[in-house]
């Protein structure tokens, strides 16, 4: 039995979320204001078949296939946004699924640094995949179940707000993103990706 953990459709990829992917993924890289679809499911085995569907169905391209034993995560995307909705149609007709049994998202996690010091903005360098946070900047961390929901949150933030996007992990149990800005830049960016969460529809998770 397959689950519907992630289904969010991004109608215009931000320049740096798109970059992002573009600097992590190994597949065919996404270019900024491509509509995308980001598709959660598990067993992760099982999101080998759904590639093949989207992929014959239409002409969209993959950025990002992640198989891990308990989930997997499709990211695929186009310049049509009809082309992305279409696939996205024929991964849920091929699992026999609708996209309101989809899980609705949860923040796990939510805070703000304020004017993050020098060594831990180090820190934080050190083990980030996308742009650097520089020290007396705000940090916001926020932790998603399912983990492919953490991808709306951070492109719903970069159009809300001038922020940097330090790094998104949007796959395995949870999902995670850093933003470093200003502070008022920083509240809007929360207050935007935490809406965009709170407005996915969906099924309780268990």
């Amino acid at each position: 039995m397959i689950t519907l953990r992630t289904y969010t459709f991004l109608d215009s990829l931000q320049p740096q979320l798109a970059s992002f992917i573009g600097t992590t993924a190994k597949g065919y890289l996404p270019v900024p204001f491509q509509a995308s679809l980001f598709v959660e499911i598990a067993p992760g085995i099982a999101i080998n078949r759904v590639t093949d569907v989207a992929l014959k169905a239409t002409k969209v391209k993959p950025a990002l296939q992640v198989v891990e034993r308990a989930y997997g995560l499709l990211e695929i995307h186009d310049d049509d946004q009809g082309e992305v909705k279409s696939a996205g149609r024929a991964i849920l007709d091929a699992l026999e699924l609708k996209e309101d049994g989809r899980l609705k998202p949860k923040m796990l996690s939510n805070q703000i640094i304020r004017a993050v010091e020098p060594y831990q903005a180090q820190l934080i360098n050190r083990n980030r995949q996308g742009s650097m946070i520089i020290p007396g900047q705000s940090l916001y961390i926020l932790e998603t179940e399912p983990a492919g929901y953490v991808s709306l949150a951070a492109n719903e933030a970069e159009k809300a707000a001038h922020i940097t996007l330090v790094d998104v992990r949007p796959f395995g149990a949870f999902g995670r993103m850093y933003l470093a800005g200003t502070e008022s830049e920083i509240d809007s960016a929360k207050r935007a990706a935490e809406a965009a969460l709170e407005a996915v529809t969906g099924r309780e998770g268990k």
